[in-house]
């Protein structure tokens, strides 16, 4: 991406996503990383960047990297339970070329999808802190500003809608987070809201396939609409 990109008080670098992997701008996370590189020396352990599309016309946004997922493998939502009804339903509607993400060596393909996260670090237990959140944010603003009018947005979770608000400057009551909400952005694209598809929301039947595959419907009648 050309220039950069401000969010937060922070930028993200010019050659991201090349430049990510060297990220320490967190301490905790950083601290975390550390630690966990030394008790898992086979585990990626450093910032996870996107995965698929490079021009795409859906960008999921998720909240971090499972630690015995993304950041064991270095691809976002592989190698864990969140990924399981996220990569069957991107195979089912034709955006990966198969429907299981076991590594990032494995050979599957997205098209015209592109996976992020909210926070490109995998954080203690499961939980980024508000600043932190707020100091990646310049990131996910880089990867909102390339997209073109028409695409669409899909946060899995209240974080990851934030997140997009933030990097767009837009407010939170303006545009309140619900499973299956959909709001208009600037730039002629739309966001759709999920529930996340973690293991404790599937398991409590929070979030069914069925549900999940109606928000995947919704995404599809907008693009095929633009």
């Amino acid at each position: 991406m050309r220039g950069e990109a401000k969010s937060g008080g922070t930028r993200a670098p010019a050659s991201y996503p090349d430049a990510l992997t060297d990220c320490r701008a967190c301490p905790r996370l950083a601290a975390f990383l550390d630690d966990a590189r030394c008790r898992h020396p086979d585990y990626y352990c450093r910032p996870v960047s996107p995965f698929g599309d490079a021009r795409p016309r859906l960008l999921i946004v998720g909240l971090a990297p499972g630690f015995h997922g993304a950041n064991r493998t270095g691809r976002p939502f592989t190698g864990d339970y969140a990924g399981v009804l996220l990569y069957e339903t991107l195979h089912a509607h034709g955006y990966a070329d198969r429907p299981v993400s076991v590594a990032a060596d494995d050979g599957l393909r997205l098209t015209g999808c592109r996976i992020t996260n909210a926070v490109k670090c995998v954080p203690p237990e499961n939980k980024p802190d508000t600043a932190e959140v707020k100091r990646c944010n310049a990131y996910l603003a880089a990867e909102l500003a390339a997209l073109p009018a028409g695409t669409a947005v899909l946060a899995l979770g209240q974080i990851a809608h934030g997140a997009v608000l933030r990097a767009l400057a837009l407010k939170a009551k303006d545009h309140p987070f619900g499973h299956a909400a959909r709001h208009e952005l600037p730039g002629g694209r739309r966001l759709f809201d999920s529930y996340h598809c973690s293991r404790y929301n599937t398991q409590t039947h929070r979030l069914t396939p069925a549900m999940f595959q109606a928000v995947f419907a919704d995404i599809r009648a907008y693009l095929e609409g633009t």
